[in-house]
C-alpha cells in the first residue's frame, strides 16, 4: 500500500524528481533569455514540487520508524 510508505508511490517519486530538476534547471534559462517576471511561475512550480518531495521522505522516515518500534517490541 503506498500510504505506508510515502505520499508518492516509487515511480512518482522519480518522475517528481525529474521535474523539480527540470523546473530548477529552466528557471535560471528563462530568467536570463526572456524579458519579465516569467520565470517566476517556474520557481513556484519547482517549489511545490520539492515541498511534495519533502514530504514524502518525511512520510517514509515516520513509517520506518514506527517499522522499527514494532520490530524492537517483538524481539524485545
Amino acid at each position: 500500500m503506498r500510504g505506508e510508505t510515502g505520499v508518492l508511490s516509487a515511480r512518482g517519486r522519480v518522475w517528481a524528481w525529474v521535474g523539480f530538476v527540470a523546473l530548477a534547471l529552466y528557471a535560471p534559462l528563462t530568467a536570463i533569455l526572456m524579458p519579465g517576471d516569467s520565470w517566476l511561475l517556474s520557481i513556484t512550480v519547482a517549489t511545490m514540487v520539492g515541498v511534495v518531495l519533502v514530504a514524502d521522505d518525511n512520510e517514509r522516515r515516520k513509517y520506518a520508524r514506527q517499522a522499527g518500534r514494532q520490530a524492537d517490541a517483538e524481539d524485545g
